[in-house]
């Protein structure tokens, strides 16, 4: 995954920043990173995704 952004002719370091924050965001590279930040086992995994469904269906409409 590689992500390049390129400073414009006459581009400010601030719209720089905001167009690179904005594609990291469109990216979900942060999202991505956060779910590898610690490991989880396949079951630990399959528990947590019920406990996210039944939470969803027991959520008034």
């Amino acid at each position: 995954m590689s992500l390049d952004v390129s400073v414009r002719d006459g581009e400010s370091q601030d719209s720089l920043l905001k167009r690179f924050q904005r594609a990291v965001q469109m990216e979900g590279i942060l999202r991505e990173a956060k779910t590898h930040e610690h490991f989880v086992s396949k079951g630990d995994a399959a528990r947590m995704k019920a406990k996210k469904n039944a939470r969803r269906r027991r959520r008034p409409e």
